[in-house]
Parts: structure tokens; sequence; C-alpha cells
């Protein structure tokens, strides 16, 4: 039985009324199964075992897509890095995952948001780990802060979650503040940590609706503030063709 055949036997068996589902000849299908059972997985300890089939499963499929190491990369100006890409295939410091409140990952079976695949790709133990730190929390991750856990199965150090804004009708002042917060409080917990280099995806401007202009404008401004007293390096990584263009734009200008 290969990693994936496995690692898919042993998801079933945690859930009841799930031993029923049929396993998919094509490769393509069988790990869109597997992320989906990783997906609704509740958030609990695996053994050894699976830890250690998951761990190399994953990281071999990360290998696969290809690695993109900051130290490849060149600055757009000083200190500060555009690349569009997966970042889960990004090897840096830390890169930052746009979390809900709950900050346990999505739990849509293979939904396409960033928060599904860097859980994905990182690992159950992410799961875990972020219900771990919210249990103790005992209340919702407030818009605006920021939490540390480590990467797991991601080529990167560590992952910083963040809750955005959400923006739902016209953009406030209010708005703007809690975004800025974001981003400030994913620099300062990286530069408590000792990280040396981040990586933004576009906080909030998919499903929580921030006009991506506005995101962008402030992601560059509070990071191009922040490295005044800081030397951490900041990649601002974007995965859509019109991001790219908003971000070259404002990076072209002092």
């Amino acid at each position: 039985m290969n990693k994936l055949d496995y690692l898919i036997e042993r998801l079933r068996s945690e859930r009841p009324g799930l031993g029923s589902i049929e396993i998919p000849a094509d490769e393509r299908d069988k790990f869109r199964l597997y992320r989906g059972l990783v997906n609704i997985r509740p958030a609990q300890e695996a053994d050894t075992e699976f830890l250690q089939a998951e761990d190399a499963f994953l990281t071999e499929m990360t290998q696969r897509k290809g690695i993109t190491d900051i130290a490849d990369l060149t600055p757009i100006e000083d200190g500060l890095y555009l690349w569009r890409g997966d970042i889960t295939t990004l090897k840096c410091g830390a890169i930052v995952n746009a979390a809900n409140s709950g900050m346990t990952g999505c739990w849509q079976p293979c939904h396409s948001c960033i928060d599904n695949c860097i859980h994905t790709f990182a690992g159950v133990r992410l799961r875990y780990e972020c219900d771990r730190i919210m249990r103790a929390q005992g209340h919702e991750e407030p818009t605006g802060r920021a939490k540390i856990t480590p990467a797991y199965n991601l080529p990167c150090g560590y992952v910083i979650h963040t809750v955005g804004p959400i923006v739902q009708g016209r953009l406030t002042e209010a708005h703007c503040r809690l975004l800025e917060s974001s981003y400030k409080s994913c620099l300062e917990i990286a530069v408590q940590n000792g990280i040396e280099s981040i990586a933004f995806c576009c906080i909030s401007t998919g499903v929580f609706g921030f006009p991506q202009k506005e995101a962008a404008e402030i992601a560059v401004q509070t990071v191009r503030e922040f490295r005044k007293q800081h030397g951490i390096k900041a990649i601002f990584n974007v995965f859509r063709e019109d991001d790219l263009e908003i971000y070259k734009g404002i990076l072209g200008r002092a």
C-alpha cells in the first residue's frame, strides 16, 4: 500500500460512516479525497505511524511542486521582495496565513483559500496546535492580531496566522486601521521570535472583501515603516496577475 492509500485508510477509519467511501484509481482524485478528509478532520492528535507517513508524503509532494528559496529572489527594493507563486512552496523564515477568527483552518473540503492550502500542506499537527492555542486563549482571535506556530511540513520555518478585517460595503478608516494592525502584528511577532524573513499573502482581499489596491498600499506602507527600526526582510506574495501589477506599481514608487 502506498503512502497516500495508507493515509486515506487511516483518515476514513477515524470517522464512522466514511468507511464506505471508495478510493479513486486516479492519483489526482485520490489526493482530492485525502485533502477533503484532512480538511474535515477534528483538531486531535495523530499517532507516530500516521505522522511519519504524512510527513514523508507531504515532503515529497512539496519537492515535486518545487521549492523557492528567498535566497534565490532579487529584492525589488531594499529588503522587500515581490513574488508570484504558491506560498506553501516558499522557503523563508515565516509565511503569513489569512485566518478566520476560529484560527483552526478552513473546514470546507478542498476549498481554494490560502487557509485551506496552508493547513493541507502543513499537515494535521497544525490544526491541533492552533486549537491548543485557542483553547488556552479561551475566545476567538480578535481582528488585527496574530499568532505563531511551527510550519511542520512546509518549507518555511513558521506560520504566522492573522485575522484581517471583513469589508461588507463601504471601506472605512476602521477597516484600514485593522488591516494595518494585522501586518504590524505579524511583523512584531516575527521579530520577537528571531525570524529574519516573512512572506505576506494579500490579507483580507479574498472572500473578506478588502479592495486590492487599498490593501496593497497599506501593506507596503506598514512594512516600509516597520523596517525603519527592524532589519526583517519581507516578501509580498501574490497569486493573481492583477495583484502582481498593483504591487509593481506601488513598489516602484519611493
